[in-house]
């Protein structure tokens, strides 16, 4: 089953955040998804497997410039986790179906990503979703 967060189901979507994204507290989490959830631009989607949250997907509409499209808005995928006793078994694809589903209902032609390049993991997940690679960059900053 996969539903999309509601404020009951906040705690359940910020544990799983917390593993995809450990640099973030789960107060910082909570706060960012409790705003997340009052918005019509977002959807945060959590799969469950026998009542147990075992997997979770963020994604956005987004107006401005993304990389690779040519329509506005497009669907966005912020974030997708699945528990690692819960992969291969078809979930991650699940969560990304409802995203894109979401987002079509909103107008959205198309639908984009994004990965760091050294996360293989993630990229092999995208390709086997069958996203085909827009660009590549690398992003620099200098203290002034």
């Amino acid at each position: 089953m996969i539903k999309a967060v509601e404020r009951d189901d906040l705690a359940a979507a910020v544990n799983l955040a917390v593993l995809l994204w450990p640099g973030h507290t789960a107060t910082g989490l909570m706060e960012e998804f409790t705003e997340f959830v009052a918005r019509e631009d977002v959807r945060i989607f959590l799969k469950y497997k026998e009542e147990i949250p075992v997997g979770f997907a963020q994604c956005q509409l987004r107006y401005d410039y993304v990389e690779g499209t040519q329509s506005s808005p497009v669907g966005y995928l912020e974030g997708i986790f699945v528990k690692e006793e819960f992969r291969h078994q078809g979930y991650a694809e699940e969560l990304l179906t409802e995203c894109e589903k979401w987002a079509k209902m909103q107008g959205c032609e198309e639908f984009a990503s994004d990965c760091e390049l050294h996360n293989t993991i993630s990229a092999r997940f995208h390709q086997a979703m069958h996203f085909t690679e827009a660009n590549r960059i690398i992003c620099y900053t200098k203290k002034i």
